[in-house]
């Protein structure tokens, strides 16, 4: 059986920074995409962050670009987000998720992910 665990959610200020981890168990997604949604009420899934661990490449939402960081760690088959600068507009759950093939590309689409975690809170207060 493949999962994803994600920690790390809270609730912080504004301004303030939060960091999430995901690991994953059941298989290895080291040459797979492994990255982070959100889903705030009300709205759909967004992508935050990806990373590519084949092509080394990561992909960012436009209002994450240089507040987020995405890092891997291949060994321990785990993403992490670096949430900083953040805002109350970043409240939302977030979702860690993760492709079962090597696929590239079409980042921002929910439904090329096929492993997903089952959430975790983060509130940014004003």
């Amino acid at each position: 059986q493949v999962y994803l665990v994600e920690s790390g959610g809270g609730a912080v200020q504004a301004g303030g920074s939060l960091s999430l981890s995901c690991a994953a168990f059941g298989r290895s997604f080291s040459n797979n995409a492994m990255g982070w949604f959100r889903q705030a009420p009300g709205k759909e899934r967004e992508l935050v962050a990806v990373s590519s661990w084949s092509r080394g490449t990561s992909h960012f939402t436009k209002s994450a670009e240089g507040r987020f960081t995405i890092a891997r760690d291949g060994t321990k088959n785990a993403v992490y987000l670096q949430m900083n600068s953040l805002q109350p507009e970043d409240t939302a759950v977030y979702y860690c998720a993760a492709r079962g093939s090597t696929s590239n590309g079409n980042w921002y689409i929910a439904t090329t992910y096929d492993y997903w975690g089952q959430g975790t809170q983060v509130t940014v207060s004003s």
